[in-house]
């Protein structure tokens, strides 16, 4: 059980928590290869923990895990007042190598919604500016891993569990008192509060309200209040995954921009080249699709954790970061790029076809007509050769005058045959016509419209 929580013996999914815990998740640039570790050992999962094991090969595994003394984290604008009581860090990565960086603090004393609203704003816009023992906090994680170069990616979720009097105030305030305090945490203090319009949609947060336990959630921030340590774990999980899945997105837009401008920027003539080309590109392509089928199909749905209060909460998560149409756009991207390689690969196929073509009917001209020129030497060279009574010895076998009949009957049938095969080629070639049969009607017969309940109108 985690520090702060009391709950009965019948392990409840509800909970009373006296402190407030908060988990930063950060997703990561740069990947890391998994190891031989499960976060269900690491965390109590509670009844959850059968649907995890069933699923540890496709669930996040952590890197890294410690825990450090709250006094070596600092904050860029200081503690605004929030004194930690613990701090954890871990490092998962999923496992195509997609890493995001999990920061489990809980803090020592009372929370209030202004405080806590700035503490998480300069957790999440100042994040950079994070330090672990003096040194930028990735700086610090850094050398733990291996070296591997790492840095701070563009998403961000924080997930909050309100313990004291903020969570019993949650719980029992009236509607308007409620729905300030969670707009001011959920949007980090950057929204004020219009009483005017208390159920503004657009600017609302997602509110479920259970009575004895509280989820509301933005894209940046989600409260939730009354739940059990095993239902925070699997929360944490669920956003997690959902987390890496909107980073695997924006960086599968990312290169399936920068694959078609490879495509469009090459500029080769060879095969051999063009052919490289587009091996790397279907290569990439290939990733792509691994990235949309394991990076992020694998975490939209609820098959990880099938339970109502997880497919819940993942719904209006994933509804909240655009996942769904994201994936869609993106997948249609990469089908696109996948026409559009195949199309390039069947022209440069067809190309190399045609040029094969001609090589092949250059030579046969080249042999054809090496042959018609070798033929009256041959039969000239032959009639000279013999011993006949019309050979003088004395005369040379260039003298026109003399061998004209011959020179005439060796050339003679060669050229008329050379001019009837000219004729027959550009009659060929000045046919008119269409390549393909022309249509037996003029206009193929239109179907009549249809009328909207299905029958045809008179």
């Amino acid at each position: 059980m985690l520090p702060g929580t009391s709950t009965s013996a019948t392990a409840l999914d509800s909970a009373t928590r006296d402190r407030t815990r908060v988990l930063l998740l950060f997703s990561l640039s740069g990947r890391l290869r998994p190891r031989d570790s499960a976060l269900v050992d690491r965390y109590d999962f509670g009844r959850f923990a059968s649907h995890l094991m069933s699923s540890q090969d496709v669930l996040p595994v952590p890197v890294l895990d410690e825990q450090i003394a709250p006094r070596r984290l600092r904050l860029p604008h200081g503690d605004h007042g929030l004194g930690l009581a613990s701090l954890r860090i871990l490092v998962v990565t999923t496992p195509r190598g997609d890493a995001t960086l999990v920061v489990d603090c809980a803090f020592a004393g009372e929370t209030t919604a202004g405080d806590l609203a700035a503490w998480l704003a300069t957790t999440c816009f100042d994040r950079e500016r994070i330090e672990l023992d003096d040194r930028p906090l990735l700086q610090t994680l850094t050398g733990q891993l291996g070296g591997r170069p790492l840095t701070l990616g563009q998403n961000v979720h924080q997930l909050v569990f309100p313990g004291g009097r903020l969570q019993r105030e949650l719980l029992s305030a009236d509607e308007a008192r409620k729905a300030i305090l969670l707009n001011e945490i959920v949007y980090r203090g950057r929204m004020p509060w219009n009483p005017a319009t208390p159920h503004d949609a657009s600017f609302a947060p997602h509110l479920r309200n259970h009575g004895v336990t509280l989820s509301a959630l933005g894209r940046g921030v989600s409260v939730q209040a009354g739940w059990a340590p095993h239902v925070e774990n699997g929360l944490m999980l669920v956003a997690i995954g959902m987390i890496s899945a909107l980073a695997v997105l924006q960086r599968t837009r990312l290169a399936a921009f920068a694959t078609m401008k490879a495509n469009e920027q090459a500029l080769t003539d060879s095969p051999t080249e063009i052919r490289s080309l587009i091996s790397r590109l279907s290569a990439g392509v290939n990733e792509l699709q691994l990235d949309l089928a394991f990076g992020v199909e694998a975490y939209v749905d609820s098959l990880l954790i099938p339970e109502m209060v997880m497919e819940a909460f993942q719904s209006a998560l994933r509804d909240a970061l655009g996942i769904r149409d994201s994936l869609e756009n993106s997948a249609r991207m990469v089908e696109r790029l996948t026409s559009v390689i195949s199309a390039r690969s069947a022209v440069l196929d067809a190309e190399l076809a045609e040029r094969d073509e001609r090589r092949d009917r250059t030579v046969s001209g080249l042999v054809a007509a090496a042959t018609l020129i070798a033929l009256p030497p041959t039969l000239l060279l032959a009639f000279f050769g013999v011993n006949g009574t019309n050979v003088d010895e004395h005369r040379s076998i260039l003298d026109l005058r003399a061998y004209a009949p011959a020179y005439a009957l060796a050339w003679l049938p060669f050229v008329v045959l050379v001019l009837i095969g000219y004729v027959l080629l550009r009659r060929i070639s000045t046919r008119s016509g269409s390549l393909l049969p022309a249509p037996d009607d003029d206009t193929a017969p239109v179907p009549p419209p249809r009328s909207p309940s299905g029958s045809r109108r008179p």
